[in-house]
């Protein structure tokens, strides 16, 4: 519920902690939900009408958290005001500035069943991009029932016991994951850095049920790309997994090497072994990173090469202005080079 200009309280008649309150809660900005029965545009066409008399608001939010709201007696009363009224500030200042967020992921199974998974994104602070549900994951987690039909059936077919696990690499908040867990009824590793893993961990514990209730699994451990000392011990012995799968991955100039080798050091050497890597495109940077990363699959004392690509569009939620902007994106799946072609692999 929307609040009218000339609805919001004026702080020298001395509203009362109810009506301040009332007034804070329903000047609330909510992020964008994914994948619910609300169309995109819809939701954005509520967060404009929310937004359009962004000035005015700001000014009434900047004089509550600037009062010492004396006539309020209570003092976890008024710092909660206080409280409150800076979260509606960060609001307004894009998804970057905002604290956490909790926020549902909708899915549809072919046989019509559905399920949400919730994901916690803590605040954004500093380096933390694992921390961010990346409009890529979400576009790669739904097209995981087509590939497990085409392209990646005979790996999923052959994965059976304990020992069988998916590996995902670069995690985040674990919604690629969680999905795969889900729709492949299979047992998944979600990894990421150690500084990641606590929040992912947390992701996938209120989780759970739901991908045991289709016959998956999840886990979670710490794996540092090129950094045995920071990464559990599960992942020293090498070529352990039949599928890996990562999604936007690339954002400095060492990560195409460092990821390339993580994939060669932890993909089984079986001829059935595949990789699935989205990389969204959102600039020239990062369809360089793209291209780079493909040379060092390939550099590989196994190489990796490409049996399959195409394209797909995804939004992120994380432009300017809270409105987005739509990525495309580029999958990929690779597997080990027959040993008769290597000497013909590109240079």
């Amino acid at each position: 519920m929307s609040v009218l200009l000339e609805e919001l309280p004026h702080l020298w008649q001395k509203p009362a902690f109810e009506e301040l309150q009332d007034c804070l809660n329903r000047l609330e900005v909510k992020p964008p939900v994914w994948g619910s029965n609300v169309s995109r545009a819809h939701v954005l066409k509520q967060q404009n009408a929310a937004l359009k008399d962004r000035r005015e608001i700001t000014q009434f939010l900047s004089s509550v958290t600037s009062s010492s709201l004396a006539w309020i007696d209570n003092d976890d009363q008024r710092e909660e005001l206080w409280t409150v009224a800076s979260r509606r500030l960060a609001e307004r200042c894009g998804r970057t500035a905002m604290g956490e967020i909790t926020r549902s992921f909708h899915f549809v199974h072919e046989d019509g069943s559905t399920f949400d998974l919730t994901i916690r994104e803590p605040p954004i602070t500093g380096e933390s991009l694992g921390l961010k549900t990346w409009g890529s994951s979400y576009v790669l987690a739904k097209l995981l029932p087509w590939f497990a039909k085409d392209s990646l059936s005979h790996v999923l077919g052959e994965m059976q016991g304990p020992e069988a696990q998916v590996l995902e690499l670069g995690s985040g908040t674990g919604l690629l994951g969680l999905a795969a867990a889900c729709f492949w009824r299979a047992p998944v590793i979600l990894t990421d850095l150690p500084t990641i893993t606590p929040n992912l961990a947390h992701n996938v514990d209120i989780n759970r049920s739901i991908a045991e209730a289709f016959e998956g699994s999840v886990d979670t451990a710490p794996l540092t790309w090129g950094d045995h000392d920071q990464t559990d011990e599960r992942f020293h012995t090498p070529h352990q997994y039949q599928l890996i799968i990562v999604a936007d991955p690339l954002y400095d100039d060492d990560h195409p090497s460092l990821l390339a080798g993580t994939i060669h050091e932890q993909l089984s050497l079986s001829s059935n072994a595949r990789v699935l890597v989205m990389v969204p495109l959102r600039d020239e940077t990062t369809r360089k990173l793209k291209s780079t990363f493909q040379k060092q699959l390939l550099q590989q004392r196994q190489p990796l090469v490409c049996t399959g690509e195409s394209m797909a569009t995804g939004q992120d939620d994380w432009g300017e202005d809270d409105e987005g902007q739509e990525v495309n994106c580029w999958w990929a799946i690779f597997k080990r080079q027959d040993p008769a072609t290597e000497d013909k692999a590109p240079a």
